[in-house]
């Protein structure tokens, strides 16, 4: 490795937040599985993961930092409101599972917070963090590629693409989605959000919910005043009045889902973000297991200590 950059600007108040699984699964689906570890285990994902981090301490020297990781999906209490949420996608292979265990294990060595829940995914991780770090008067940089991540933006907020360098601020998510950062669980409430199988309104799209936010707020005011939908300047008033008065219940519980818990009380969530020592015996263990080199390995320790800037 090469002597680290200079950081890009940031106050002092910012807060990385870092959506792990959208890392974990592209380095998984691009590097091949070739890459293994000393017992022949596939390792590309924890490889892409490494290098991501990598990119990430040498370019930006994050000091309050954190990692979300999802635990299980099965015991999310958004399956206990509607067990076919995310129920479209096929579960993660062991072999996946074992590599989502050494980026943990990774993150857990180089002294940065990982958190991980049962009942709550890596979402409501990182919009309680932001809850706390907006608390603080704290900025935050949420590092992710989920849409639904983009309510938790704010003034000086950043919701940030790291891979792909696509930045979006309050005002840029406004323009992409057609409605500010606090309608956005609205908008997928409404128009639904195939990836996460959560059900909206049929035949009202992103772009017709977004008029509606537009013209009603919020879809309190939305329910509360549908005669007036069929009334509006909108194309096919009357027919979008007539659904969402057939869609009323499907669009109180897709609420419910589309919301990012932001309250979480769980130690391993609510623990201070400020990085913490590097475990020496713990990295240079679990390089040594995924196969690289000393040199690496050291290169991986001068750098965890030269980016912690405590």
């Amino acid at each position: 490795m090469n002597a680290p950059p200079t950081p890009s600007p940031q106050g002092p108040d910012t807060v990385w937040l870092v959506d792990a699984s959208i890392y974990i699964f592209r380095a998984w689906f691009v590097l091949p599985d070739s890459i293994t570890d000393r017992d022949g285990n596939p390792v590309n994902a924890v490889h892409g993961f490494i290098d991501f981090v990598r990119t990430l301490l040498e370019n930006e020297r994050p000091q309050r930092i954190g990692f979300a990781f999802d635990q299980n999906l099965g015991t999310s209490w958004r399956r206990e409101i509607y067990p076919a949420y995310k129920a479209n996608r096929p579960p993660a292979p062991e072999e996946l599972k074992r590599q989502f265990r050494y980026c943990r294990e990774f993150i857990d060595a180089l002294g940065i917070r990982a958190a991980a829940s049962s009942r709550h995914e890596a979402d409501d991780i990182i919009g309680t963090w932001g809850a706390i770090a907006a608390g603080n008067g704290q900025r935050v940089h949420v590092l992710t590629g989920d849409k639904d991540l983009a309510q938790l933006i704010g003034p000086g907020d950043l919701w940030w693409e790291y891979g792909r360098d696509i930045r979006l601020t309050a005002r840029d998510i406004e323009k992409k989605f057609g409605v500010r950062p606090d309608q956005m669980a609205d908008l997928l409430a409404i128009a639904g959000d195939s990836s996460d199988n959560i059900p909206g309104v049929p035949g009202i799209g992103m772009a017709t919910a977004a008029k509606l936010l537009k013209k009603f707020d919020c879809i309190d005011n939305l329910l509360s005043r549908t005669p007036e939908i069929g009334r509006a300047r909108l194309r096919g008033a009357k027919r979008l009045q007539r659904l969402v008065e057939e869609h009323r219940d499907t669009i109180v519980l897709s609420r419910r889902l589309t919301a990012i818990a932001c309250d979480i009380d769980e130690t391993a969530v609510t623990a201070p973000l400020e990085r913490g020592a590097v475990d020496d015996a713990a990295l240079d263990a679990l390089l040594e297991r995924l196969r690289m080199p000393p040199s690496q390995r050291e290169a991986w320790r001068r750098l965890a200590t030269e980016t912690n800037l405590r």
